[in-house]
């Protein structure tokens, strides 16, 4: 199917922003009304749009009428205490669909590994129009942690490590690449997810800031990524007999010595 796309994400499915020049004030996500919404690890989300602008998380196709992830309706009650976190969200001027505001516990690099995963952000999204991508900001200071990518869920040569300190901005196809976050700090992480659709707004968008298809990636120790790997494996196998166990047939994942 043919959409419209950002030629900028075509090499690598992701761009690297130049930081958020301004900071924002911690009360902004605080004090935020929060869901718990199961995601990659264990996390919490603020909605700040959702399909009719209460406070809810759900997918706007699982309504009636279905939509794809577009025309998000702001929830009033939580743009009010975080019209900054608004303005982030609005500044390319795209069609925003999903925005919230993830927590993140923090984590082990093998949880992130086994918690990859790819989003649904274009179901139902029309044939010709913008595709769906997704807006990040780090809004705490994470230096340590990292955003882990990969083209291939099962093959750690892959994958990209990009580090989340405050105001670190990124987009990325998150329909094309398996991701995740290793959260190394100790107290929880916050950032900024935002639907966004392709087209010239966002083009500019990414022009104007410094957009750039590839990150530095943090090397890590090859023998951590060889035991996330195996522990990787073990969880999906021990998932799937409980599964089976169940009823239902899952299909089996790559060998992993091939």
């Amino acid at each position: 199917m043919e959409y419209v796309t950002s030629s900028a994400l075509d090499e690598t499915g992701y761009v690297v922003l130049d930081d958020a020049a301004d900071g924002l004030e911690p009360a902004e996500w605080q004090e935020l009304e929060y869901l718990r919404w199961r995601s990659s690890g264990i996390t919490r989300f603020a909605p700040l749009t959702s399909y009719r602008g209460d406070v809810d998380c759900n997918g706007f196709w699982n309504y009636t009428p279905p939509r794809t992830d577009k025309d998000g309706v702001w929830i009033p009650e939580q743009v009010a205490k975080a019209p900054g976190l608004v303005r982030r969200a609005q500044e390319p001027g795209a069609n925003v669909g999903r925005c919230r505001v993830i927590e993140l516990q923090p984590n082990e690099y093998a949880d992130a590994v086994y918690n990859l995963h790819q989003d649904d952000n274009n179901r139902l999204n029309p044939e010709g129009t913008g595709w769906v991508v997704r807006g990040y900001v780090n809004l705490t200071d994470d230096a340590d942690s990292l955003m882990i990518l990969r083209s291939d869920r099962f093959d750690p040569a892959t994958e990209v490590r990009l580090p989340l300190r405050a105001g670190t901005r990124m987009i990325i196809d998150t329909q094309r690449l398996w991701h995740a976050v290793w959260h190394r700090g100790e107290a929880p992480r916050h950032g900024l997810i935002a639907s966004w659709t392709s087209g010239p707004e966002l083009d500019a968008y990414i022009a104007a800031n410094g957009g750039r298809p590839r990150g530095e990636s943090v090397t890590i120790d090859g023998a951590l990524v060889e035991e996330a790997q195996i522990e990787m494996h073990r969880r999906i196998e021990e998932r799937r007999r409980a599964f089976e166990a169940q009823g239902i047939t899952m299909e089996p994942t790559p060998s992993l010595y091939e």
